[in-house]
C-alpha cells in the first residue's frame, strides 16, 4: 500500500469515528414504543413513553392527539415528541386510543382515562411523582383532555384496566380545542352507539360542567383557527371567568389550527412550572 493509499484509508477510520461518535445514542434517556397501557377485549392500547434516568420522581404528561376522534395517532404533529419532553426531565406519555371508526365515543374517552389510571397505577415503577401528572391534547384530543379537568369519570364505565386506580392529576394544557360540540360543524362525529346523540354531545361538552374547584386549565387558541372557530373557545373562556375557575388563555392571531409548536411548547412549560 503506498503513501496516498494508507492516508486515504486513516482519513476513512478517523471519520468514521466521528461519525459513530456522533450519532450514539443519548443513553440517559429511555425510550419505548408501543408500551400496552391497557386492553379492551384483548386488544392492546399503545402508547410512546421516554424518560430520563434518574432517582428523582419525576413529573409526567400525557399528550392526546388531534384527528376528530376518527384519525391521527400517537406520532403526528398534534401530540408532543416524548424524547424531547423526556429531555426536558418529564416521564412523557403520547397515546394512540380507539377511533370512532372502529369503536364509537364514548370509547376514546374512555381510553384517555385508562392511560391517567395507567400512569396513577404505576408512579412507582416509572418513578413518576402522582401529585405532578398533567394532561396535553390538540383538537379533539383538547377536548378530551378538558373534559377529563370538568368532568372526570362521569356517567362512562372504567375500561382498559387499572379500574381501582386514581385518575386524579394536576393541570391541563389545552391547544386549538372544541369544548361546545353541538355548535361545532364536526360535532356530529361524537356520535354513540345507542342514545340521543344531542344529549350526548351536551354531556361531553366541556363548557357544560365548568365548577371553580375544577382543575388548571391552559387554553391556547388563534383567531383564525378554520377548524375550530375562535368563539368555541372564547365562550369556554368567559363560562371559566364566570365560575371563578383557575385558568390561563393565550389567543393568537394568526396561528390557524395550531399543532404542538414551539410557542405551544413554551407556554405549556411555563404553565406547568407555575403549578
Amino acid at each position: 500500500m503506498n503513501y496516498i493509499s494508507r492516508l486515504a484509508l486513516i482519513v476513512l477510520v478517523l471519520s468514521s469515528a466521528v461519525s459513530a461518535q456522533e450519532t450514539k445514542p443519548d443513553d440517559t434517556i429511555v425510550v419505548q414504543d408501543d408500551l400496552i397501557y391497557g386492553r379492551v377485549q384483548g386488544a392492546g392500547l399503545l402508547a410512546d413513553v421516554a424518560y430520563p434516568k434518574t432517582d428523582e420522581p419525576l413529573p409526567a404528561i400525557i399528550s392526546v392527539h388531534g384527528g376528530r376522534w376518527y384519525a391521527g395517532h400517537k406520532k403526528d404533529k398534534s401530540t408532543i415528541v416524548v424524547r424531547q419532553w423526556a429531555e426536558f426531565g418529564f416521564f412523557a406519555m403520547s397515546i394512540d386510543y380507539r377511533l370512532t371508526g372502529g369503536s364509537p365515543a364514548p370509547a376514546c374517552y374512555q381510553d384517555l382515562q385508562c392511560a391517567i389510571r395507567y400512569v396513577n397505577a404505576n408512579a412507582k415503577k416509572h418513578n413518576i411523582d402522582p401529585n405532578r401528572i398533567f394532561l396535553i391534547g390538540q383538537s379533539a384530543g383538547g377536548h378530551m383532555v378538558s373534559l377529563a379537568a370538568t368532568l372526570g369519570d362521569g356517567p362512562f364505565k372504567r375500561t382498559g384496566g387499572w379500574e381501582t386506580a386514581s385518575n386524579d392529576f394536576r393541570a391541563v394544557i389545552s391547544v386549538a380545542a372544541n369544548y361546545e360540540l353541538n355548535t361545532l360543524s364536526w360535532g356530529k362525529i361524537w356520535t354513540p352507539a345507542i342514545g340521543d346523540p344531542i344529549e350526548a354531545r351536551t354531556l361531553a361538552s366541556p363548557v357544560n360542567h365548568i365548577k371553580k374547584d375544577m382543575k388548571p386549565l391552559l387554553i391556547l387558541h388563534s383567531d383564525n383557527d378554520r377548524s375550530v372557530p375562535i368563539e368555541n373557545a372564547l365562550g369556554m373562556v368567559e363560562a371559566l371567568k364566570k365560575a371563578g375557575a383557575p385558568h390561563t388563555f393565550h389567543r393568537y392571531p394568526d396561528m390557524g389550527h395550531m399543532g404542538i409548536n414551539e410557542e405551544v411548547i413554551e407556554r405549556a412549560r411555563e404553565f406547568i412550572a407555575e403549578q
